[in-house]
């Protein structure tokens, strides 16, 4: 009866324990960070012994971890992507402005060579008022294409911020993608370090009970004497 009563009790912890890895992974998963054996254990106060040992706690923090491993990495492959869409779209922009603003400089050029060929023209059959208003124009035309240079300048100024921006953005995704790849073999490592002291530690506890008679000898001899 004894047995049965203690075999009982220790179903029971065990279904306690159990109830609490249950809610101490709900929250985790609510607070939607980076879960480790640790800190399921402590959240639940239950030892690291346990969720290895434990047939149905192993697997839920696995699965728990695993959940929690591949969101992270759709997060931060959104981001990448994001932030990769955001620098390409700016530069093909300003490409775009930049090639609009070239073929509109392209255009008023033409419309000056013409005027000038014209001035050159009317300059000896017309009278000279219809002359200096062919010379205002052209210096209207002037204005305008010193003003379009200076968009032009300005256009070609954002075209290089955004493609630095852009250059920077791809290093810094290549540096995310690196730091992921680290987190997953750290995982990867402690997980098999943890395997293996769980196939170590039986083995250890016979040997520290098979030395105990051998620590009493010398103390009955002692008495003896």
């Amino acid at each position: 009866m004894s047995t049965d009563a203690a075999l009982a009790a220790r179903r029971q912890q065990t279904s306690e324990k159990l109830a609490r890895l249950d809610v101490a992974l709900a929250q985790l998963r609510r607070e939607r960070g980076r879960p480790t054996v640790r800190a399921i254990a402590a959240r639940a106060a239950v030892s690291v012994t346990f969720l290895y040992e434990n047939p149905d706690a192993r697997a839920r923090v696995q699965a728990t971890i695993a959940t929690s491993k591949s969101r992270h990495d759709q997060i931060t492959t959104q981001a990448h992507e994001q932030i990769e869409a955001t620098w390409r779209e700016r530069a093909l922009n300003a490409e775009a402005e930049l090639a609009r603003s070239q073929k509109e400089i392209f255009t008023q050029r033409q419309r000056i060579g013409e005027l000038m060929g014209q001035l050159r023209d009317f300059d000896q059959m017309v009278p000279g008022e219809s002359v200096q208003a062919l010379a205002s124009e052209n210096t209207t035309l002037k204005h305008r294409v010193q003003q379009l240079s200076r968009e032009h300048r300005l256009l070609q100024e954002r075209l290089e911020g955004s493609r630095s921006n852009l250059r920077f953005a791809d290093k810094r995704v290549a540096d995310l993608e690196a730091e992921v790849l680290d987190l997953r073999l750290a995982l990867g490592s402690a997980d098999a370090s943890s395997r293996q002291t769980l196939l170590v530690t039986p083995a250890v506890f016979p040997a520290r009970k098979a030395s105990a008679p051998a620590t009493s000898a010398p103390s009955n001899d002692k008495e003896t004497s």
